[in-house]
């Protein structure tokens, strides 16, 4: 009875050792992938606060330059396109990430339009409600790029910590896939040519 109980037992620690391990693992897998997420809510964040400056900067351009239809209603037309785009945080797929990121280079396409503007009509270069927007929507521009970068390292090191073995078998079995990046717009890696 002693010879046969012996085994059992440390069947019975095996076991619960794996068990254990699964656990662990699963658990670090759901406190990563969580981290990530929390930091796509803050460049979504960002990405709001911008799309909430946009009617600002507009009228009070628009009080400067009304001729400039065409140049306001792109802007408008690029922050409903931007703002219509969401991804669901639990699926932020390569994909989602492009198509989520090609909405926001329209918006920031239009807004460049927008500020220059400013070189057309001195008295708006000199406009306080204008310049503090403008320095508004700068300050949020450099933001929105430091949280996606917070989210790149975050989703990045999530990344490869489900890819690693022994913890791709755990992720595996959960299904998690990982977690999309941003890229740089195509031609970014390009130098713009300066030309006066």
């Amino acid at each position: 009875m002693k010879k046969l109980l012996i085994p059992i037992i440390i069947i019975g620690l095996i076991a619960f050792a794996i068990f254990q391990w699964g656990v662990g693992i699963n658990n670090e897998i759901i406190e990563k992938e969580g981290v990530a997420l929390a930091q796509w809510a803050n460049v979504e964040s960002s990405y709001q606060r911008r799309a909430d400056l946009i009617p600002n900067l507009v009228a009070t351009v628009k009080g400067y330059a009304d001729h400039e239809k065409e140049t306001f209603e792109s802007v408008i037309k690029a922050r409903g396109e931007a703002t219509k785009v969401t991804i669901n945080a639990g699926d932020l797929t390569p994909e989602k990430m492009a198509q989520f990121q090609q909405a926001q280079q329209g918006l920031s396409g239009a807004l460049s339009k927008l500020m220059l503007l400013r070189e057309d009509y001195p008295e708006l270069k000199a406009d306080t409600s204008f310049l503090e927007l403008q320095s508004q929507l700068e300050g949020t521009e450099n933001r929105i790029n430091t949280e996606r970068n917070k989210f790149n390292g975050l989703a990045g090191a999530y990344n490869i910590y489900i890819k690693k073995f022994p913890t791709n078998l755990v992720a595996n079995y959960m299904n998690k896939t990982g977690l999309g990046l941003f890229k740089s717009a195509p031609g970014s890696e390009n130098s713009p040519k300066v030309e006066f």
